[in-house]
C-alpha cells in the first residue's frame, strides 16, 4: 500500500518563494521519507506551465538538495565492473546478443563474442559509437 505524501491534497502552489518555504523548508534531506516529499514537490513544480522567479529559484534549490541526497544514499559504485562486464549487462537488458553487438560496431559476427569474452577489447571509438546507441558516457565500455 502506497502511503499518502504530505503535499497531495494541496491544490495550487504559491508564486513567492518565502511562501513556497513555509509549506517545505529547503534543507539537507536526511532520510527517504523527507526526499518523497521534497521529490512531489518538485514533480508539483515541473507541472507549472509557467514558473515565476519564486517557483523558479525554490525549484533549482529542492532539485539540488534532491540531486545531493540522492548521490550520497543512492549512488552505484561502477568503478569496478569493468567495460565488458557493464557492456554484457547493457547488451542483455536490451535484448541483444554478440552478433548484433559486432553489427552495431560494424565488425565481422565473431568479434562480438570476443569482445564480451574479454579476448578481444574496445577502441575509444566503439566506445563512443556504444555510448550513442545506450545513451551514456563512453568511458562506461573502458577499461
Amino acid at each position: 500500500m502506497r502511503t499518502k505524501t504530505k503535499f497531495a491534497d494541496r491544490p495550487s502552489l504559491p508564486a513567492a518563494f518565502a511562501d513556497l518555504v513555509r509549506l517545505l523548508p529547503p534543507m539537507a534531506i536526511k532520510d527517504d521519507s523527507h526526499h518523497r516529499n521534497t521529490v512531489e514537490m518538485i514533480d508539483r513544480l515541473m507541472r507549472i506551465e509557467r514558473l515565476s522567479k519564486g517557483q523558479a529559484d525554490y525549484l533549482e534549490t529542492l532539485v539540488e538538495l534532491a540531486e545531493a541526497y540522492e548521490a550520497k544514499r543512492h549512488s552505484i559504485d561502477v568503478d569496478n565492473l569493468g567495460g565488458a562486464r557493464m557492456l554484457r549487462h547493457i547488451l542483455n537488458e536490451s535484448g541483444l546478443s554478440a552478433s548484433d553487438l559486432a553489427r552495431l560496431l560494424g565488425m565481422h559476427p565473431t568479434m562480438g563474442s570476443k569482445i564480451l569474452q574479454g579476448t578481444r577489447r574496445l577502441t575509444w571509438t566503439h566506445a563512443k559509437i556504444l555510448a550513442d546507441r545506450f545513451r551514456v558516457a563512453p568511458a562506461l565500455f573502458m577499461d
